[in-house]
């Protein structure tokens, strides 16, 4: 089985996204000790922003493409099958400013490509990236999932929700920490609750480790 590990909060050892993400892999290598983990560090190995250069290729509009577009698509290539051969991806997701931060919304933008994680039919948009599990390591200074106003509010786990949907993945499990920025009481409180949903995520089987299983 293999593990794509992805960071994206830019507090380096201060982030407890990265704390979490760092749990949730070890619990999972506890408990699948076949694992093998990659690590992509987006506030390190950022790519850029979506541009008409990294579309450009994937459009087809020009017969030989620029220089640009080719360095750009290259980047596209290597995110989109790095997150295609994972089995298991952990996400680390902040929130800043009611959404996820920048650098993994670029991320998400390269792996968002038609005919390698969804197509269009004439029934509409399906997900090619199907029967993989993703965790999600959610945090948050505030409270958010507590009232409708905080659930109004945040862009951050309901995007995540919808797009690795779009790509036709529907085992993605949250591991939240709400409230870290509230004193000590609260961050103790958040990082006892994210433990206990760490416990949960990592018990279980895969997606797809039934089919793995009988592939091997």
């Amino acid at each position: 089985m293999k593990l794509l590990h992805v960071d994206s909060s830019v507090l380096g050892g201060n982030s407890v996204s990265r704390q979490l993400t760092a749990e949730i892999v070890a619990d999972w290598r506890n408990a699948h000790p076949n694992t093998s983990v990659e690590y992509l560090d987006l506030a390190v190995d950022t790519p850029n922003h979506f541009s008409a250069d990294a579309l450009g290729i994937k459009v087809g509009v020009q017969a030989e493409p620029t220089e640009a577009q080719r360095r750009e698509n290259e980047v596209s290539e290597r995110l989109v099958t790095q997150f295609l051969a994972a089995d298991v991806i952990v996400v680390g997701a902040p929130l800043y400013n009611f959404t996820v931060p920048t650098q993994l919304k670029a991320w998400i933008d390269r792996l968002a490509q038609a005919g390698r994680t969804f197509k269009y039919t004439d029934k509409g948009p399906v997900g090619l990236a199907g029967g993989k599990t993703v965790i999600v390591a959610s945090t948050r200074g505030g409270l958010y999932s507590t009232s409708e106003g905080g659930q109004a509010m945040e862009h951050q786990e309901s995007y995540l929700k919808v797009i690795f949907g779009f790509f036709g993945i529907t085992d993605v499990r949250f591991v939240r920490a709400e409230g870290v920025g509230m004193g000590d009481a609260a961050k103790a409180a958040a990082l006892s609750a994210a433990r206990a949903d760490i416990a949960v995520a990592t018990a279980g089987k895969a997606a797809n480790q039934d089919q793995a299983a009988l592939a091997a």
